[in-house]
């Protein structure tokens, strides 16, 4: 027998809707609805339509990788 707690969980994971399509995400895919939208977002991923830009400050000073020794 399921708990509350992984009842409402499961409900509330099934409510969302797919970042790709907009439908009720499949407890399958969560987050998404189908195969389909999961492989668009990986595609996504991998070929850099998500990348976090750098600023100068994030490339320069943090690690101190262009201090002199």
């Amino acid at each position: 027998m399921n708990s509350p707690s992984n009842d409402n969980a499961t409900k509330s994971a099934a409510a969302e809707t797919c970042p790709i399509c907009q439908k009720k995400a499949a407890d399958e895919y969560t987050p998404f609805c189908s195969r389909r939208c999961a492989d668009v977002d990986l595609h996504r991923w991998l070929s850099g339509n998500y990348a976090i830009p750098a600023t100068d400050e994030d490339s320069d000073g943090a690690l101190g990788l262009h201090d002199e020794v």
